[in-house]
């Protein structure tokens, strides 16, 4: 397989995400939403991975002091299965890491369970729950957590 780059997201990958965006979720974020955030939102960071120049996964997140919310995390379908969506999370966890953020959360649906194995290989544990989260379906979210500064030693 050839290498996967991963990177910090710029303006010129909104098309790609804006795509992977509507292909992955039911109630995709607009173009404006996602031009917003990367050129004007100051909290967000995105992270994509991009395999033979094209952008084939990404995540958001939102750095509030020491907490992370993790917004977005998609793989393309036709690359899943080959670790990008842990490569993609592995880098932006070393980011805010570096700017001391030290808490991450983020919604999963109990239904995405190749989510849910791989955001707990990363170090996330279930500490909640959100009824009803999901418009599209009435699909509840479990909340993840990961608390860095309690691995440290």
């Amino acid at each position: 397989m050839p290498d996967i780059t991963v990177r910090q997201a710029d303006i010129g990958d909104v098309e790609a995400i804006y795509e992977i965006e509507t292909i992955c979720f039911p109630d995709p974020w607009t173009v404006e939403s996602l031009i917003f955030e990367l050129k004007e939102n100051p909290r967000a960071l995105y992270i994509v991975a991009e395999l033979d120049g094209s952008v084939v996964g990404y995540a958001g997140l939102w750095s509030i002091f020491d907490e992370g919310h993790i917004t977005n995390v998609a793989v393309h379908p036709d690359y899943r299965q080959r670790h990008i969506g842990e490569a993609i999370m592995k880098r932006m966890l070393d980011c805010t890491l570096r700017e001391d953020v030290v808490h991450h959360t983020l919604e999963v649906r109990p239904s995405n369970e190749a989510a849910i194995s791989m955001y707990s290989k990363l170090g996330f544990k279930v500490e909640g729950r959100r009824k009803n989260y999901y418009a599209d379906n009435g699909e509840d979210a479990l909340i993840m957590w990961r608390h860095a500064d309690q691995d440290r030693e």
